[in-house]
């Protein structure tokens, strides 16, 4: 509901509860994210001619690596001296706690061992992954972020912006699942799930017509270079306005979500480097073989004339 100068957001982060079970909008988000990439990582694998019955393992590959890194990524940067004591607790991801950057490395790590596993059979390697496969991450990305807003989390600091939304079940979030933000009372906060959503939105248009009307005008590792530049960019820009995720970033200069930004963005800017300095072509299109020419086939009693002469 729009009120004078801000948002107010009452949503209940649970779309439905059937007695202990819960079904947030949260995790449907996150789940959506890997039906929609598979769909859009098949339309570039028949264009290039792949084989699609490779997108099952690539699928639980990264289902695994994002879910698994995100979670220890979340533990093991913003809360290790908790985890380390208490380890049960990590498996516990229900309880809350998925680090992006920690989900980047576990996707890195899957899509390593898929190419390892089938790229060489079905002429393709690491790289020729990542350029694809980031364009979809950036679209499920953004649902993510949707998702976080849906659980009025990971938001930021006080604004007199139009914009700014006044997250009224933070106090909730808190009490029922630990260390978060708690907003001023009366203090409109700065929507960064939103802010972030709709930068890897924009980020994912912009590489989608990239590789489809002018990937013949890049190299290869160009997307993915870009990708980690503009992408892990505006979340260390975003940073600057987000409210602290744990305690002991209070005083600090750069947050954890910026220092685990900054490996990214000068990967990003050393695989462009790279990549103008290898000029590999980016697309490679397997075409079907043509048939080979035949001539006139000739009838049997032709076959039978031509014999008798010989």
């Amino acid at each position: 509901m729009m009120n004078l100068l801000y948002v107010n957001w009452d949503v209940n982060p649970i779309l439905l509860q059937i007695g202990p079970l819960a079904i947030r909008y949260y995790s449907l988000l996150f789940v959506a994210g890997f039906p929609l990439g598979y769909w859009m990582v098949a339309k570039m694998y028949k264009r290039e001619g792949k084989n699609t019955n490779l997108l099952e393992p690539l699928l639980y590959a990264l289902l695994l690596g994002t879910i698994v890194g995100a979670r220890l990524g979340h533990c093991l940067f913003y809360e290790p001296e908790y985890y380390l004591k208490n380890p049960v607790e990590i498996l516990k991801v229900w309880h809350g706690g998925l680090a992006s950057h920690g989900g980047a490395i576990g996707v890195l790590l899957a899509i390593w061992w898929y190419a390892n596993r089938y790229g060489k059979k079905n002429n393709f390697d690491f790289m020729w992954l990542l350029d694809r496969l980031v364009i979809a991450i950036c679209f499920a990305g953004c649902l993510i972020r949707l998702g976080n807003l849906f659980n009025s989390e990971i938001f930021g600091g006080s604004t007199n912006l139009p914009w700014g939304f006044k997250f009224l079940r933070s106090q909730q979030w808190i009490a029922e699942y630990g260390p978060a933000v708690n907003p001023p009372d009366g203090v409109a906060c700065h929507p960064t799930q939103i802010y972030e959503a709709l930068s890897y939105l924009l980020l994912g248009f912009f590489l989608l017509w990239v590789y489809w009307k002018k990937a013949d005008k890049v190299y290869k590792g160009w997307i993915f270079g870009v990708f980690l530049i503009v992408l892990f960019g505006v979340r260390f820009l975003i940073e600057f306005i987000k409210n602290d995720q744990v305690g002991f970033e209070s005083g600090m200069m750069f947050n954890m979500g910026q220092l685990l930004s900054v490996p990214f963005i000068i990967a990003g800017i050393v695989i462009l480097v790279i990549s103008y300095k290898k000029k590999r072509p980016m697309l490679m299109i397997s075409k079907p073989e043509e048939p080979k020419e035949k001539g006139p086939r000739m009838s049997h009693a032709k076959r039978m004339a031509a014999g008798m002469k010989q």
